[in-house]
């Protein structure tokens, strides 16, 4: 899967944001939080291929977390980002 095109982490004060930006998905007019984790590991793939295999991997390498809670935290942010539209396959 791949971040689409428009979508960008902006990071305001301690929080990230992912915002549309462009023409082609302002019309989307979804925002939403990210946290420290998570904007790790967009900023890690922004730009190229990635599997929940490869999320799973740089959050255990950067992160002191045991490997089944990260697979269930990759988990869950997968299907928030295909829930908000901002993934594609």
């Amino acid at each position: 899967m791949k971040i689409k095109e428009g979508f960008v982490l902006r990071e305001l004060g301690d929080q990230f944001i992912v915002c549309p930006e462009g023409l082609d998905v302002l019309d989307s007019g979804r925002m939403f939080a990210l946290n420290g984790p998570a904007a790790y590991l967009w900023q890690q793939v922004q730009g190229s291929d990635f599997t929940e295999e490869t999320l799973l991997k740089l959050l255990v390498q950067e992160y002191d977390v045991q490997e089944q809670t990260a697979l269930r935290d990759v988990g869950s942010l997968v299907k928030a980002l295909k829930e908000f539209g901002v993934v594609e396959e």
